[in-house]
């Protein structure tokens, strides 16, 4: 049986439905913390089993039986994330996979200066020692990060953000689509992969002139100094932890760490990966 953590979430979601266009459904089973809100998979025939990261106890019966685990990296901060992806590894290993796979990012790091990459690169050494082969899926910049941002640009016709730099800005249907296959197609996708990302890196300028050709609107792009961003933002409700966190991110863009295209994805798939332009017509128009 294939076992695929995090099933509720926009990229688990996604994976399991790839995964049921190829494969029958008795062949897949979800590890989720609240399985109600699994009831969709259930109907379709998909096994669904409660697990929690930070309960390690709960993934003995969530990967009974499992052939290959995809571990869907923990959405936690700190380190704390680290662990709870390193007890999904463990009991994927312990309930006999014979392959582990996770959902790693195209620039993990233990030198990032955006922490989840540091405990993508960590999590990467751990899955390594297990002595079982592994696939950490290095996928790219989730295309659904501009969310946020391009609301706000289009509610004032100001995209006003940090310095950054180029990101390779990645659809969650094509990153679902390749991990749907490593799973499926055993030795499609192994080690640490290349690059799993779009065909082109673009800053928040770009953006903002792509956002204005599809919206045939003028949206400015204003760079904005790191406190003041953070004054604002936090002046508009986001926690300071948050806005503090957000802004790693611009730091590691404008050091270049995201600014990285590979192949890798469209090969994988056999289609082009879709194009930030695309993403963000499909963003604007689900507004």
């Amino acid at each position: 049986m294939l076992i695929i953590t995090g099933a509720t979430g926009r990229l688990g979601a996604l994976i399991v439905n790839r995964l049921l266009e190829r494969l029958p459904a008795d062949r897949i089973g979800v590890s989720v913390r609240d399985a109600s809100r699994a009831a969709e998979f259930a109907e379709r025939g998909v096994r669904v089993r409660a697990g929690d990261f930070t309960e390690p106890d709960s993934l003995k019966h969530a990967f009974e039986g499992a052939e290959r685990v995809l571990v869907v990296s923990a959405a936690i901060r700190g380190g704390a994330a680290l662990a709870a992806n390193s007890a999904a590894v463990d009991a994927a290993r312990e309930a006999g996979a014979r392959s582990i796979l996770y959902t790693s990012h195209q620039a993990a790091s233990p030198t990032s200066l955006f922490p989840p990459q540091q405990v993508h690169a960590a999590t990467e050494e751990h899955l390594e020692r297990q002595g079982v082969p592994y696939t950490a899926l290095r996928n790219g910049f989730y295309a659904s990060t501009l969310e946020p941002y391009i609301g706000a640009a289009l509610e004032t016709g100001t995209l006003a953000v940090p310095q950054d730099g180029p990101v390779s800005w990645t659809a969650h249907e094509d990153l679902a689509e390749a991990a749907a296959l490593a799973l499926a197609e055993e030795g499609a996708l192994e080690g640490i992969t290349r690059p799993l990302t779009a065909r082109h890196a673009l800053d928040f300028a770009d953006v903002a002139e792509m956002l204005g050709r599809i919206t045939g609107r003028t949206i400015t792009r204003v760079v904005m100094d790191d406190d003041d961003w953070i004054s604002a933002a936090v002046a508009g409700g986001m926690p300071r932890p948050a806005a503090e966190f957000a802004l790693t991110m611009f730091a590691a863009s404008r050091n270049g760490e995201f600014n990285v295209t590979d192949p890798t994805l469209g090969t994988a798939i056999g289609r082009p990966a879709r194009t930030v332009h695309e993403a963000l017509e499909a963003l604007v128009r689900s507004r």
